[in-house]
């Protein structure tokens, strides 16, 4: 099922539609993209949204408690950090999918703040959380106000694949042991596939569970095609009802959710103490980094398979939301949801209405209906998020990339398996250092190239693709294909006296094609200058053609510009050999200058 938002009408001949940023709505309105989004609703998305957030209900009860449990907080406050941060995110959120919870990620950050400083006292874990989920939506706002969303231009399609590939493996091992009916320590995807693997063999698995599990996951998998026939809500309304209906919970020990506790979060201020302000702050701080890395970039994902343009300031903005209604509606931190949003997706979700409709369902579940869901099993539960995320797994497009780019098909593989092993964090990090190694690679050890003219061919090429292309007597033209900074100046430097000494004939000028240079910084500038000074010694004329003129400003402010004289600088190629011919006159004949 395509989630894809409908296009604006099509332009006319000759014009493209810009993809809609937050700076095109004017004032206020830019900051709150749910209402741009409702004004734009369409009746047909309705029934999915509502299908969708529904679904999504079946998810974010039982998640949103075992991860307040994982955090150090009472169960039922993971529902509290559901309700309201998922309405703050519908209006604020730039995401049509994206859907917003406590998660894993933060787990581990959360409890080490939060258990040595409560001394097991639960209102006091809750109070310390709420006010980390304050910091750290602080200071998401902060940073999207700031426009620091840039830092998700690191994050290549390669990468992006690699981090869901990974995720998507992760996801789908941690919900194994739920299918089987035991529970493991985890301790990463690989040492959790030995775990589960011994724990069958050793007989703890529950295969009434399984069959359960199992029986949900393949009418999922076969209704997946369906337009109009919701088999994710099929298959868990079916699930739940035959395990109330049979007793299965009592009679073959099959896990379900059980009773919720009755009630809806208040406002409150949660105050802290001063002992607490450093590590609080310090926590929140970590939190809003591991909760915008992970969001930033599933958010990125989601706007690639849907087609629509995601505001990296306003994402930052609208987590920021998210965490400051947690933190004051007696929540915790919270994140995007590497599980519950590919269920969404898979479910036919729209836009953010899907959240809504979840927020207000699990808010009747706990005002009027607490023990609607008692008989869920989880293994249904886990049989909809492995359907879900057999979904978000990339095979096609990392094929096309093997063929035509082989490094970046093992970068992503690469971020795929750091995800798995290390983190969705850590193996994000790794994906990108090893993506800056390669860029900072290609700029170290550059292309360069010596230019002929070759006959019939406009311009002046290099000659290893034109053999056959002619050299200007005592004229070496030089091409330099990156920008000159520290980490290659000598190369040039080397690069250009060989070019100097493979010459067939005496040079006179060596003219610096230094059109593909975008930048220069004071490292290369010396080298340039000793370039210089070597080749007036040999007298050698050093020139440059076709700079750009920010480069030029830059040998200005270097001293260099005034050193060379303005005169040895060239508009084009074309023109320094012109000149070259005019101030030496040698053999030579252009071909385009020989009568027909």
């Amino acid at each position: 099922m395509s989630n894809a938002i409908p296009s604006s009408p099509r332009p006319e001949p000759g014009r493209v539609v810009r993809p809609p940023k937050a700076a095109d709505q004017g004032g206020w309105m830019r900051w709150l993209p749910g209402l741009q989004t409702l004004r734009e609703y369409e009746l047909g998305w309705l029934r999915h949204d509502i299908a969708a957030g529904l679904v999504l209900t079946t998810m974010l009860v039982p998640v949103g408690i075992d991860y307040a449990v994982a955090s150090g907080v009472p169960g039922i406050y993971g529902l509290y950090a559901t309700i309201v941060p998922l309405l703050a995110y519908a209006l604020f959120g730039p995401s049509r999918i994206m859907v917003l919870g406590p998660d894993s990620s933060l787990a581990a950050v959360i409890l080490a703040v939060v258990l040595p400083l409560s001394g097991g006292d639960p209102v006091r874990a809750v109070t310390l959380a709420g006010m980390m989920a304050i910091v750290s939506g602080v200071v998401c706002i902060v940073a999207g106000l700031a426009r620091l969303g840039f830092i998700t231009e690191l994050l290549s399609k390669p990468i992006r694949y690699g981090y869901m590939n990974g995720i998507a493996l992760t996801v789908l091992i941690s919900q194994l042991p739920k299918m089987f009916g035991f529970s493991i320590e985890s301790d990463g995807p690989l040492r959790n596939l030995w775990a589960i693997a011994t724990a069958v063999t050793d007989g703890m698995a529950n295969w009434t569970t399984f069959a359960v599990g199992a029986c949900t996951l393949a009418v999922i998998l076969l209704l997946k095609g369906s337009e109009r026939v919701p088999g994710i809500l099929i298959a868990v309304v079916g699930a739940t009802v035959i395990v109330g209906a049979l007793g299965l919970a009592a009679s073959a020990e099959v896990s379900v959710l059980g009773s919720l506790p009755q009630g809806l979060p208040a406002f409150a201020i949660p105050w802290i103490t001063y002992a607490d302000i450093v590590p609080v702050l310090v926590g929140g701080c970590a939190v809003a980094l591991v909760s915008f890395a992970d969001t930033s970039v599933l958010s990125r994902v989601y706007a690639a398979r849907t087609r629509t343009y995601v505001d990296p300031n306003q994402e930052m903005v609208g987590l920021g939301a998210a965490n400051l209604a947690a933190g004051f509606f007696q929540g915790f931190p919270i994140s995007s949801s590497s599980s519950r949003t590919p269920v969404a997706e898979a479910a036919g979700s729209k836009t953010q209405l899907t959240g809504v409709v979840g927020a207000l369902a699990v808010a009747l579940l706990l005002l009027l209906a607490p023990n609607l869901l008692q008989s869920l099993p989880t293994s249904a539960l886990a049989a909809v998020v492995i359907a879900s995320a057999i979904g978000l797994i990339e095979v096609t497009d990392l094929r096309r990339i093997y063929r035509i780019q082989r490094w970046e098909f093992w970068l992503s593989i690469v971020c795929t398996v750091g995800v798995a092993v290390l983190g969705a964090i850590p193996g994000i990090g790794l994906a990108i250092v090893i993506a800056v190694i390669e860029f900072l690679w290609d700029g170290w050890r550059p292309h360069s190239a010596i230019l002929g003219r070759a006959d019939g061919v406009k311009g002046y090429h290099d000659i290893t693709r034109y053999p056959d292309a002619r050299l200007i007597p005592g004229l070496v033209l030089f091409r330099w294909d990156a920008p000159l900074f520290f980490a290659n100046a000598e190369l040039f430097h080397e690069r250009v006296l060989d070019a100097v000494a493979d010459s067939p004939t005496p040079v006179r000028w060596l003219v610096v094609a230094a059109e593909p240079v975008t930048s220069v910084d004071v490292t290369a500038a010396d080298i340039v200058a000793e370039l210089d000074e070597t080749l007036r010694a040999a007298g050698i004329e050093l020139c440059f053609a076709e700079m750009k003129d920010p480069v030029k400003d830059k040998l200005k402010r270097f001293g260099l510009f005034a050193r060379f004289g303005e005169e040895i600088f060239f508009p084009t190629v074309g023109a320094a050999v012109s000149n070259y011919l005019k101030a030496h006159p040698v053999d030579w004949e252009d071909w385009e200058d020989q009568s027909p």
